[in-house]
């Protein structure tokens, strides 16, 4: 990916096998042994920067050209938002343990509303603050993104909607709060729809259809809880993080159907 450094700052310069976005320096196949940074509070001022250096580069990656680099060919962009939709949907189905009709409500909401896409651009598909390396010596800027392995291309509203879904925020309810992907809901920091609005700045689009895209992330994550909990269902494992897992696909799905009848975040 070293051809997209062009394009804009923090994205990835070397990519392992696997897709592992590397920082300079750091062996593929292997991880660089953490470096402990400085105690921080995270005051108000810290976040909101955090927050809107998050922003900018998921805006940044989706600005990069992926016919000069080469990218396209990491996927199939026509149709995409279907694929996704149907896909999804035939995975919970297969993976279905307990009767929690929102999921399926959702599903269905989802395919009948599905929007007209945009141009393409390269998608990192799990973008969350867990998979940004920050700066040691500047928390509020973004060195390298890791964990590439469902990286595409496609509808770039799309990435937003899954950064989205994994953004809580202070006035959730308490148990989404509590599957939170790191300190968005501290103080000072964005709201999804300050998030959003921040990326739609930066790119130009527009949020016109951002509940479908944010009912669809939720969806998706739900799917994925799902999945993990029908191997605790089936005594593949007896961990017991596996076995809440169903409570997390009750909350993912009944935070996506109010996202559903809702045109705001």
């Amino acid at each position: 990916m070293r051809a997209s450094a062009a394009a804009g700052p923090p994205l990835p310069r070397r990519v392992d096998p696997r897709r592992q976005v590397l920082p300079d320096g750091a062996a593929p196949g292997r991880r660089r042994p953490p470096r402990p940074a400085a105690r921080r509070r995270l005051h108000p001022a810290l976040a909101r920067g955090l927050a809107s250096a998050a922003a900018d580069a998921l805006a940044d990656l989706h600005a990069i050209d992926i016919e000069a680099t080469g990218l396209v060919a990491l996927g199939h962009p026509d149709g995409y938002v279907r694929r996704q939709v149907e896909g999804w949907t035939k995975r919970y189905l297969a993976a279905k343990t307990d009767d929690i009709p929102a999921v399926e409500a959702v599903a269905a909401w989802l395919s009948g509303h599905m929007p007209t896409s945009g141009a393409p651009t390269l998608l990192h598909n799990d973008f969350k603050y867990d998979n940004l390396v920050l700066a040691p010596d500047d928390l509020t800027r973004i060195t390298a993104i890791l964990d590439w392995e469902m990286a595409t291309v496609g509808d770039p509203l799309m990435d937003l909607g899954t950064a989205l879904c994994y953004w809580v925020q202070a006035d959730d309810p308490p148990e989404l709060q509590a599957f939170a992907f790191g300190p968005t809901h501290a103080p000072g920091s964005f709201t999804r729809a300050e998030f959003a609005e921040h990326y739609a700045r930066r790119t130009g689009r527009s949020l016109d259809a951002i509940h479908f895209y944010y009912a669809f992330g939720l969806f998706k994550t739900a799917v994925v809880a799902q999945q993990i909990y029908l191997r605790f269902a089936r005594g593949h494992t007896q961990d017991p993080r596996f076995a809440i897992m169903i409570e997390a696909v009750r909350v993912l799905a009944a935070q996506a159907e109010r996202a559903t009848a809702s045109s705001h975040l």
